[in-house]
């Protein structure tokens, strides 16, 4: 009765895995259907510009947030704009296809020579630079706050 023993371990061997493979299967299609509260997909914020100001019209725009652009391009808030295209500049050329296949060495036999730069990787630096010069547009044509009226200046002595 060994062979018949061993017919049993295997089916219930096969129905707890195919079980298994059952919930994993429910599991991962609840999971792409979830979506927490407080995170999305839009990792940028661009969902989250939703009144009428000229930053969120330009975060829609651009579908980059400031603080993104200053990540992608590596300044800080209030740095020069010569800077900003320093930065920009580098990260350019160092992502162009023209760089990545003048460095990249002749392929070996058997291997595909495919790009070594990202399309990807280039564009979200380009959308970088445009967003960080339409905000400093921005804040050069909109005047500064005028001040508003001191209290002591109403009252006479």
């Amino acid at each position: 009765s060994a062979p018949r023993a061993l017919i049993q371990i295997l089916i219930v061997g096969s129905q707890i895995l195919g079980k298994a493979l059952f919930e994993a299967g429910r599991q991962a299609v609840r999971n792409t259907k979830h979506r927490p509260e407080g995170v999305s997909s839009d990792v940028a914020g661009v969902s989250n510009a939703k009144t009428g100001s000229l930053t969120d019209k330009l975060t829609r725009d651009h579908r980059m947030t400031v603080d993104e652009a200053h990540l992608i391009l590596n300044v800080k808030r209030g740095e020069p704009i010569e800077q900003v295209l320093k930065n920009y500049e580098h990260l350019f050329a160092v992502n162009s296809p023209s760089a990545a296949t003048a460095e990249s060495a002749p392929p070996t036999r058997g291997a595909t020579k495919g790009p070594i730069y990202s399309h990807y990787v280039l564009s979200k630096v380009v959308r970088a630079r445009e967003r960080i010069e339409a905000e400093a547009r921005i804040l050069e044509e909109t005047p500064p706050p005028a001040e508003p009226p001191k209290a002591d200046a109403g009252k006479e002595q």
